[in-house]
């Protein structure tokens, strides 16, 4: 039976931020200084996992903190913190395109001889591999679209309804068993992996909460919603192509029917979904707001940032031989 509705665990800390956010949702201590927000790395762990913290009230929350802790003026204004540092290093770091073409154009030409994640998975992915893929990428899949949803009220028009569309499908068009959060909670089933929400956050290494982080950042801010459409574009344009080479890995592997069905039905949902968003979505909101374009190509740029961060860390450890996964228990669980 899929375990959806529980309110996840607290995780462990990984440093003084997270530790300070930590107890505060506990009502046992005080939140962070500025100060404090403003020396710690922001790509790292503590960091990452405080702001992950944050966000996280916005989805499920987590088992003995207040709902209400949601919109803790307090909260909030360390979330503002550590989200202005975020952004600015964002900015600073990711490639910038002014013109939404122009980064857009690396996106739409498949390599020849491509190198990342997923082509590691489909020629020499061994099962552990993938197990410890799907471990780290439960933290999205598992509510997948849903930071995606923040962006409706802010569009309207054909850019509305177009997204409107392709999320439908994300939720399964209606019918619980097809919601793609669900298909992959059977995917993990098939890998032997614990679907629970959450189960993994102590596992995800700082790279996968960057990424996670990112999509709520970009959709719990109207003055972000460009940057949203340019990151789920970004996704959506990837998807096919790297769901058909993660298929081919799963079957390679004998990883088993639900496993393969997930990114199967991604291949073929995304290709549409892809022109979709590229006409439609984008296409209705630049009608509307021309002045987002360079948003747009934001979302774009900062996706493919902290994408290629994270599949440089899992290719690196991989390649190592040794395990991307931050828990010595989950680790033994994959291997």
């Amino acid at each position: 039976m899929e375990d959806t509705g529980k309110e996840p665990l607290l995780p462990a800390p990984r440093g003084p931020l997270s530790t300070a956010v930590a107890d505060h949702l506990r009502g046992i201590g005080p939140l962070p200084h500025d100060e404090e927000v403003a020396a710690a790395p922001v790509y790292g762990d503590d960091f990452q996992l405080a702001l992950y913290l944050c966000y996280e009230l916005h989805y499920r929350g987590f088992a003995g903190v207040p709902a209400d802790l949601e919109w803790d003026p307090d909260l909030l204004r360390t979330r503002g913190a550590l989200e202005r540092r975020f952004l600015a290093a964002l900015r600073a770091d990711a490639r910038r395109h002014d013109r939404l073409d122009d980064a857009l154009a690396g996106l739409l030409v498949e390599p020849v001889d491509g190198t990342g994640v997923s082509h590691f998975l489909r020629d020499k992915g061994e099962l552990w591999h993938l197990r410890e893929y799907a471990a780290q990428r439960s933290l999205y899949h598992l509510k997948e679209a849903d930071p995606h949803a923040w962006v409706l009220p802010r569009l309207w028009g054909r850019a509305k309804a177009a997204m409107a569309a392709v999320e439908f499908d994300e939720y399964g068009g209606g019918r619980g068993d097809r919601v793609h959060a669900r298909l992959f909670a059977d995917l993990m089933r098939d890998l032997d992996l614990d679907p629970t929400y959450g189960r993994y956050l102590d596992a995800a290494c700082a790279e996968l909460l960057v990424t996670v982080n990112l999509m709520s950042l970009f959709g719990l801010h109207r003055s972000l919603r460009g940057a949203l459409v340019g990151h789920f574009a970004t996704v959506e344009i990837t998807s096919s192509p790297g769901s058909r080479r993660l298929a081919e890995a799963m079957r390679r592997t004998g990883a088993g029917p639900a496993a393969v069905h997930f990114y199967d039905e991604h291949v073929e949902a995304d290709a549409v979904h892809e022109q979709v968003v590229r006409h439609d979505v984008i296409g209705g909101l630049l009608e509307e707001e021309p002045q987002l374009e360079a948003d747009i190509a934001f979302g774009v740029d900062a996706t493919v940032f902290v994408e290629d961060r994270l599949g440089d860390r899992l290719l690196a450890d991989w390649r190592a031989g040794r395990s991307s996964l931050r828990t010595a228990r989950d680790r033994e669980f994959t291997s």
